[in-house]
């Protein structure tokens, strides 16, 4: 009975915070594609929300915080899909700002998630924290400035770039990634490098959109916003999947 108030509760929270911020909810047409991207993420995103919240009394202690910070991120996303929905439908307009305020906060959660990961299994220091969080900044940082118009486009993707390799570079020759080579905890190594590798190729999503949408002009702002609905259902519940199944071996 615990279990299932717990999930009545956050599915009925989540809802309970879109509907008051949509009282008048704009209907998807059949026709709209775009529309529908945005439907799939909210709804995936609530369902993983609730999954990860029930799940995370069922895990080890030192797992918890993982599984806690898995569904905090799918549910921002669900709450911020929801406003991008609504504001494709009723204007047609990309939804950059709401987007970024999204992966402004969604962002380095999922690379603290990294930090998260390896703290279940051993101590490590606290600066691996911060470089990672100071990282991701960055790179939300110069996406939005260039999308937005506050600084030239190229600049904002060079920002975004030097973002991003300093993350993969953390997490493969940094001191990140050393610490996972010398361990010898074979369910963790698994889990970090599937998670580093959604960090590297699932991540590419976004600064090839950045670069066909803003850079060349080649993609219009229906197929820019496609994708970029594809990317965050792809990195964000995937990514805490990989660390529910993790997780969930170390009862």
């Amino acid at each position: 009975m615990k279990k299932f108030n717990i999930i009545v509760l956050t599915l009925a929270t989540l809802i309970g915070i879109s509907s008051y911020t949509h009282a008048e909810v704009a209907f998807l047409q059949p026709y709209d594609f775009v529309g529908f991207t945005f439907w799939l993420v909210s709804i995936g995103c609530l369902a993983a929300t609730a999954f990860f919240f029930l799940e995370s009394g069922l895990v080890a202690p030192e797992w918890r915080a993982s599984i806690i910070v898995a569904g905090l991120i799918t549910g921002i996303a669900f709450i911020h899909s929801m406003y991008m929905r609504n504001m494709w439908v009723t204007t047609g307009d990309s939804p950059t700002i709401y987007r970024h305020i999204d992966w402004l906060i969604t962002m380095p959660l999922l690379i603290i998630e990294f930090y998260l990961v390896l703290s279940a299994v051993k101590k490590i220091s606290s600066s691996i924290f911060w470089k990672l969080l100071i990282g991701a900044l960055i790179m939300v940082s110069g996406s939005y400035a260039g999308q937005a118009g506050y600084i030239h486009s190229f600049l904002g993707f060079v920002i975004w770039m030097t973002g991003w390799i300093f993350i993969l570079y953390e997490l493969s020759s940094g001191n990140t990634g050393k610490l996972v080579a010398r361990s010898s905890n074979n369910d963790l190594v698994t889990s970090f490098e599937i998670m580093r590798m959604i960090v590297t190729i699932g991540w590419t999503i976004y600064p090839l959109g950045y670069v066909f949408g803003y850079l060349t002009g080649g993609l219009d702002s229906n197929t820019l916003n496609v994708i970029y609905n594809f990317g965050d259902f792809i990195n964000k519940i995937g990514f805490g999947i990989v660390i529910w199944v993790v997780a969930r071996q170390h009862k």
